[in-house]
């Protein structure tokens, strides 16, 4: 379990990003943290596994204040992949990369196995003796991926995953992040990608300067026209869809966030004879 409790973070030239945050994220579940830019998403997932430290209030991993855990040590709890990929990439080739990884947090066993499943898993196998950063974006961010989820952390934190990734890789992402949260593990992503949020259906957190704005699904928050206007968010492109049938057509429940749930929808109201 990650426990925020009254959590304020001033960084060293003054700007405040967080203010009194508290939230609690059970093990297992699947979060998704959004809000417009400068709302302090990345700032609060920083102090999950201790690369920032509270200036006020206490972040708990598994019941263990941050504060008496080194980076190190809490990585192999929570790993950690960046959004910008460059930020954390620094071996001579994508192996290199990820053998770092198993070593550094003692897997030596099954070493080979290991490293050949997160190559293949991201589809880097090709990739293996290549520097990561004679790659694209997009292939750069599956190395970052790679080189966090190789080691099996209990939690996972994606810091905007989607960013630079084709549709075909944002379909592999979506079905790993279902089968590591099938799995037990907690997932918690930061994201302006509403498509592939409501794809996730997860809990969903909105922070807007620095504060909790609101805690809920992702029917009660992403179909909220208050709550997407305040936290500079755009609705699903199903949910504007139906919105605007609304308008023009035939009235329609305003939680609407899937396909599926807009053909039940016009299936009853044509069954029902609303038209």
């Amino acid at each position: 379990m990650i426990e925020v409790i009254d959590l304020s973070y001033t960084y060293p030239d003054g700007t405040t990003a967080l203010r009194d945050v508290s939230l609690k994220i059970s093990d297992g579940e699947l979060v998704a943290i959004m809000g417009p830019n400068g709302a302090g998403k990345t700032t609060l997932v920083k102090h999950f596994n201790g690369l920032l430290k509270p200036s006020k209030g206490k972040v708990l991993v598994d019941g263990v204040s941050t504060d008496k855990m080194t980076v190190a040590e809490l990585s192999r709890k929570v790993g950690f992949v960046f959004q910008n990929a460059d930020h954390q990439l620094f071996a001579e080739t994508v192996e290199k990369e990820i053998e770092f990884t198993l070593k550094n947090l003692g897997f030596q066993e099954n070493l080979e196995e290991l490293k050949v499943k997160a190559l293949e898993e991201f589809d880097l196998l090709k990739y293996r003796e290549k520097s990561p950063f004679s790659l694209s974006g997009g292939e750069r961010k599956r190395v970052a991926l790679a080189s966090v989820l190789c080691a099996n952390p209990k939690t996972i934190i994606l810091d905007e995953p989607t960013a630079g990734q084709d549709i075909i890789q944002k379909n592999n992402l979506l079905e790993l992040i279902r089968r590591f949260n099938s799995e037990g593990k907690t997932i918690v992503i930061v994201s302006h990608d509403i498509e592939f949020i409501v794809d996730l259906n997860p809990r969903i957190i909105v922070l807007v300067s620095g504060r909790v704005l609101c805690d809920g699904s992702v029917q009660h928050v992403l179909t909220n026209k208050s709550i997407l206007e305040y936290s500079s968010l755009t609705p699903a492109q199903i949910t504007e869809f139906a919105w605007r049938l609304c308008e023009e057509w035939t009235p329609l429940p305003r939680n609407i966030v899937t396909v599926d749930q807009l053909l039940a929808a016009l299936k009853e109201h044509i069954i029902g004879g609303g038209l």
